[in-house]
């Protein structure tokens, strides 16, 4: 196939729990610069002159430069971004999967990192840590009061290099001390298991290099133990998105061949683009088809997809093209709202940039941006409700977020009302002593929606939301 474009994506996972994700492609650079505004550039060296010249102290000429390239890029919308060396080298580690550690999934309980699972074959599953451990020291340093990103910064470092652990074992009552050498970790995005016999579950948590190969094995692991499936849970919850190849590769092996998965739209000539479900428009260069060896099947098996706020960019891919299609049965909460394409291109040997060119389109050409996938059920997060979820944080809550292209936002006012009760409802159990608000493990028994979802494979009654707003589509303006 003969195209401008090379399939590749990338995921950034931001401080707003997962909100600043990104599906991107890589695309070859323009030819040729726009000309440039001469008489504003002559201002920026003036100002440039000025601060090294009359501010109250020296600066840093590589800083200042550096500062202005920051500032002009994120003043666009929240996902163009500027890397400097050290958030090139985070960010090409986010994408491929692979990063050096002790190989743990961790959370945060009590202001301390409580380990939700070792990474198989990781340093830390061979020194028989477990989910459940609390870490209450990294080296000398107190975990207490650590936001979860310094705990991570803390635990990784270089291959070779040890790190010791204090851990906490709740069942055991007691302390130990851990050393642990570091090594290069690989991430799993899928898990995915049985839950009764008929009915199975597969969770994507995020769209990396490995997702799809791993993805393949898991399903066939899947009919292998259950040959005669007769229902499949697809759960995106929380997956901020990643590598649109990925998400057009999943999406495809519940498609017919050569249906519409997304398409493109922006500036660029190579950004109007139409994906399918073909290997060719999935499939990386040098490397087989992935989903070759799949079970036939999966084609007609009934889904279920479960989203929330949490799922983006290329986990709505996914949800919007089994929805429009009909494919799949979307549960869950309103998602996220990422619905723009970013090409990341490098501007010198350790640095990059990250930039919005274009917005992307289900097959019916609905944009996400700003708006995300509506579920064809509305469930909750356990059986008393879910209320807090008007509080987290959506792509149309960000600041200079881009439109959808399809009308201009409105206000729902329905949707503020909800927010502020939510936030008085949140004042009130702060008050209170210990209260008890986690969501189950998803995937663990008492996971409600995973519930609901088998309920819909089975025929039984399906407990709507009791308490989620619906975000409104935008209107044309008058």
């Amino acid at each position: 196939m003969h195209r401008q474009l090379k399939i590749a994506g990338w995921v950034s996972l931001g401080a707003l729990a997962g909100a600043l994700t990104t599906v991107s492609l890589q695309t070859t650079a323009r030819g040729a610069l726009a000309p440039l505004p001469l008489e504003e550039l002559q201002q920026l060296a003036a100002v440039f002159g000025m601060i090294k010249t009359d501010y109250v102290e020296p600066v840093d000429e590589k800083k200042l430069i550096t500062d202005a390239i920051s500032g002009m890029v994120s003043s666009l919308d929240p996902h163009s971004q500027y890397f400097d060396k050290k958030s090139y080298k985070e960010f090409r580690e986010g994408t491929s999967g692979r990063f050096v550690g002790v190989g743990i999934e961790i959370s945060q309980e009590d202001g301390l990192v409580k380990i939700v699972s070792p990474i198989e074959g990781s340093p830390a599953f061979r020194a028989g840590l477990k989910s459940g451990d609390l870490i209450t020291k990294i080296d000398d340093s107190a975990v207490k009061g650590l936001t979860l990103s310094d705990a991570v910064k803390k635990m990784r470092g270089e291959p070779g290099t040890k790190v010791n652990l204090t851990i906490f074992r709740k069942d055991e009552s007691r302390s130990f001390p851990v050393t642990i050498t570091r090594e290069e970790i690989k991430t799993q995005s899928v898990k995915a298991k049985v839950m009764e016999p008929g009915y199975a579950w597969i969770r994507l948590s995020q769209f990396q290099e490995r997702t799809v190969d791993d993805f393949a094995r898991k399903i066939n692991e899947i009919y292998k133990q259950e040959p005669n499936l007769k229902g499949l849970v697809l759960d995106l919850r929380n997956d901020p998105g990643g590598l649109l190849d990925a998400a057009v590769a999943v999406s495809s092996a519940f498609l017919p061949a050569d249906v519409s998965v997304v398409s493109t739209n922006g500036q660029l000539p190579e950004s109007k683009y139409v994906y399918k479900a073909s290997p060719e428009y999935y499939q990386r260069r040098g490397a087989g088809d992935a989903l070759k060896g799949l079970p036939p099947a999966l084609k007609n098996v009934p889904l279920v997809v479960l989203v929330n706020e949490g799922s983006a960019s290329a986990s709505e891919i996914v949800a919007g093209a089994l929805q429009d299609h009909k494919r799949a049965t979307i549960m869950g909460s309103q998602t996220f709202g990422k619905g723009s394409v970013q090409t990341v291109r490098t501007l010198g040997p350790d640095t990059g940039l990250k930039l919005t060119t274009a917005r992307y389109y289900t097959p019916s050409g609905k944009s996400i941006q700003a708006k995300g996938i509506l579920p064809d059920v509305m469930v909750d997060e356990t059986e008393e409700g879910n209320l807090f979820a008007a509080l987290r944080t959506r792509e149309a809550d960000l600041e200079k977020h881009l439109n959808s292209g399809q009308g201009a936002e409105v206000k729902d006012a329905a949707r503020e009302k909800a927010r502020e009760e939510a936030r008085l409802k949140l004042e009130e159990d702060t008050k209170k002593a210990s209260v008890e608000r986690k969501v189950p493990e998803f995937g663990s028994d008492k996971d409600f929606q995973l519930i609901q979802a088998l309920n819909k494979f089975k025929g039984r009654p399906v407990l709507i939301s009791k308490t989620m707003v619906e975000r409104k589509d935008e209107k044309k303006e008058n």
